[in-house]
Formats: structure tokens, C-alpha cells, sequence
């Protein structure tokens, strides 16, 4: 078993920090997990050529050397490289999944009927066609397969629902100490501390839970938006 950071995330505006609206491109925190033939890749937020010169930088690995790739949750922060890994299996917990698909179903039928009703030649033409985007995000949620509770040896499904529907987590059982990759229910070590869930969660009472359920059975904790934190609550010194 090998888990390796491939790149920090960061949060496009941090409120903890005094920034109420976006200052930077918002991009999760990426993981590697090696666990015998598999490699499963957790969220890959960085754009594609971007994300493979630092999974090279990280680990040695090509794109192609991927078996699997999980998503936390769907947010565009957990996807933006996601194309780059189309012969991979890509996983999602399948309370993410529902959710999304019916949001996406729902947001792409009334774009369909506006898109109708105003005809194509009003649509600025120097920019994307909206469609276009929603067209991609429904092909990519509909090539994710609902995950099984144990996706290797020792890792196991989290679920830690409350930022989005169906965010979920992996837990990682080592002999000495439990690792959980845990999304965006702890964003990074200064929310960890200051026990604070994201503002803009779908369910901020569920994601308080969630929140407090991660605390209460990870060591150590690789966050949405930052690196691997030992829990204060069980630091041994």
C-alpha cells in the first residue's frame, strides 16, 4: 500500500481568510492510492496538462498507468482533469450520483428549452456553447459507476454526506493508524481546528456531522483543499 499526495488544492475563497467571493481557481487536493495492481487516482481537480506533468513529478506514473479514479463528490473542483483518464474505471458514491443526475437532468432540459425559445443566432458566438458544457458534464456522470463499499485491499467507502449530497470519503486502515481522505467535509487544517464546515454546504447540520464523525475515527486526514493533518484530538504528543 502507497498513498501519495499529487497536488494541494485550495479553495477559491476561503472565509476563514476574510474572502467572501472567488479570488483564485478553486481545485481539490489529489491523491494517490497504489494497492496491489490497482492504482486509483481520488480527485482530479487540476487541468489535464497540468495534472500529468504532476502526476509524473509525483509519482512516475503516466496517465495511461491509472486503473481507477474517484470522485469525492462532482463538484467542478474534483473534475477538471477527468478527461485524461477515459480508459480508467472512474467511481462515485452512488448518493452523489443520483443526486447530481437529477440536478444535471433538470438544469440541461430548461437550458434545452431557453436554447429553443431564443434560437441559435442569439447566443453570443465567441463564447462556449452552455449546452456544450452541460452536454459534458452529463457524459462524464454517466461514465461514473456507482462505487462498491471496498474499492482495494483496506479502503473502504466513507460516506460523509452534508457539503453535497453524497460526498464521500475513503478510509484507509493501516496497522498502526486510520488515514481518511475526507473531501470538502474538512476543507484543510485551519477549518479542521477551528472546527468549521464550508458556508455554501448544501446541508451545513449534516455536513456538521459528517464533520465531527471524520474527527472522531481518522489519525490522520488528507483534506479537500489541503495536505495530510494529524488529527488534534489524537495527536500522541
Amino acid at each position: 500500500m502507497d498513498i501519495r499526495l499529487i497536488s494541494l488544492g485550495a479553495l477559491a475563497a476561503n472565509p476563514l481568510w476574510g474572502e467572501q467571493t472567488p479570488v483564485r481557481t478553486g481545485h481539490a487536493t489529489t491523491t494517490l492510492i497504489q494497492a496491489g495492481k490497482k492504482r486509483i487516482l481520488v480527485d482530479p481537480g487540476l487541468p489535464e496538462v497540468v495534472l500529468a506533468a504532476r502526476l509524473h513529478e509525483r509519482s512516475g506514473l503516466k496517465p495511461t498507468d491509472i486503473t481507477d479514479v474517484f470522485l469525492t463528490c462532482f463538484k467542478p473542483d474534483m473534475t477538471r482533469g477527468l478527461r485524461l483518464f477515459d480508459h480508467a474505471k472512474w467511481w462515485i458514491h452512488e448518493a452523489e450520483r443520483e443526486a447530481v443526475g437529477i440536478m444535471l437532468a433538470d438544469t440541461l432540459r430548461r437550458a434545452m428549452a431557453m436554447d429553443e425559445s431564443r434560437g441559435r443566432d442569439d447566443w453570443d458566438t465567441g463564447n462556449p456553447d452552455p449546452l456544450d458544457a452541460l452536454r459534458e458534464r452529463v457524459a462524464q456522470l454517466r461514465h461514473c459507476q456507482p462505487a462498491p463499499d471496498r474499492l482495494a485491499d483496506r479502503v473502504d467507502l466513507f460516506p460523509l454526506p452534508g457539503v453535497t449530497p453524497g460526498l464521500c470519503g475513503l478510509l484507509v486502515a493501516a496497522p498502526s493508524h486510520t488515514l481518511l481522505i475526507c473531501s470538502d467535509a474538512v476543507p484543510d487544517g485551519e477549518h479542521l481546528s477551528n472546527g468549521r464546515v464550508l458556508d455554501d454546504s448544501a446541508d451545513v447540520t449534516q455536513a456538521r456531522e459528517s464533520f465531527a464523525e471524520a474527527v472522531e475515527v481518522a489519525d490522520l486526514l488528507i483534506c479537500g483543499r489541503d495536505g495530510l493533518v494529524v488529527n488534534p484530538t489524537k495527536r500522541p504528543f
